[in-house]
Parts: C-alpha cells; sequence; structure tokens
C-alpha cells in the first residue's frame, strides 16, 4: 500500500498540476491554429509564393471544407449547438460550483474551442458568399488564423491564471 500512495504523491492526479494538461492545451492550440479550417496553413503560404497548381489545390480544399462544414450547420447545426451548450454549462456548474478539477480543466479547454468553431462557421459562410478566391481567400484564411491565435493567447492566459490560483490555494503553499 505504500507503494501506491508514493506513486500517487509522486504523480499529482489533479488536472491543473498535472504535465500532461498543460502538454494537452498546448498541442490543442498549436494544431488549432494550424489547420486553418480543415487546410494546413503551410498551403497558403505555399499558394501565396507559388500560385499556380498550389492556388487552386488551396481554393479546391478550402471549397471542400467550407461546403462541408456548412453542410454540417445547416442539417444539424441547431443540435449542435444545443449539446454543446449543455456540456459546457454542465462542466462549468461542476467544475466552477462544485470545485471538480477536471470539469474546470475541460471548461477551460472547451469553452475556447467552441468560440473557434464559430469563428470557422463565419469565416466559411464569408468565403462561400464572396466565393473567395486567390488574394482575397489568402486574406481571409490569415484572418481567420489571427483570431484564432488571438483567442489561444486569452484561453491559456487565463487557463494559466486559474491553474496558479488552483495549485496554489490547493497546493502545498495552500494547506
Amino acid at each position: 500500500m505504500d507503494f501506491y500512495s508514493s506513486v500517487f504523491e509522486l504523480i499529482d492526479m489533479r488536472s491543473f498540476s498535472n504535465l500532461w494538461f498543460w502538454i494537452a492545451l498546448a498541442v490543442m492550440w498549436s494544431t488549432a491554429s494550424h489547420w486553418v479550417l480543415g487546410v494546413p496553413f503551410d498551403m497558403v503560404l505555399r499558394a501565396r509564393r507559388h500560385g499556380g497548381q498550389s492556388e487552386q489545390d488551396l481554393e479546391d480544399l478550402v471549397r471542400i471544407n467550407t461546403n462541408r462544414l456548412l453542410f454540417i450547420a445547416r442539417v444539424s447545426g441547431l443540435w449542435l449547438l444545443t449539446l454543446g451548450c449543455f456540456l459546457l454549462t454542465m462542466l462549468g456548474g461542476m467544475g466552477f460550483f462544485y470545485g471538480l478539477e477536471i470539469a474546470q480543466a475541460l471548461f477551460l479547454l472547451g469553452l475556447p474551442m467552441a468560440v473557434v468553431a464559430l469563428i470557422s462557421l463565419s469565416t466559411a459562410r464569408l468565403i462561400q458568399q464572396e466565393d473567395s478566391s486567390g488574394e482575397l481567400l489568402r486574406k481571409r484564411l490569415t484572418r481567420h488564423r489571427l483570431y484564432v491565435q488571438m483567442t489561444g493567447v486569452v484561453s491559456i492566459f487565463v487557463t494559466a491564471l486559474w491553474g496558479m490560483y488552483q495549485n496554489m490555494s490547493t497546493g502545498v503553499l495552500g494547506g
């Protein structure tokens, strides 16, 4: 029994003091800012530099992904919104009202990603309405990436502040 208590003391199982949570947060935001509407951002840069077939590939891939995203939003958007709001409300209540740290961590991961989903839906709608191509399309995708990165910076900052608060109040310093 002493071995197990030593292992669990060494590997802290709380969310905000667990290294895996912070790795997951970094990977999540790195991936979110690299894949712009399902298109790797290096394709946008390659299309800007080389044009031609790279530009055509970018436009085709963006067209496919925006049509797919908008189709999903039209067909089941209300159900997905309802489910997302339910899950975030449940996590927020369990986390911040009942003090369950894993729910707080999942809420702080999920809420900003819901914002990214709304930004993606808005950008896809704009691209389809304008029938964007060429420079306008690259500008839209670059702006979308900037908004995702700004959301990520705010999210990481808020999560880090809350995590430090949790670690100080429940850790060695807090008693």
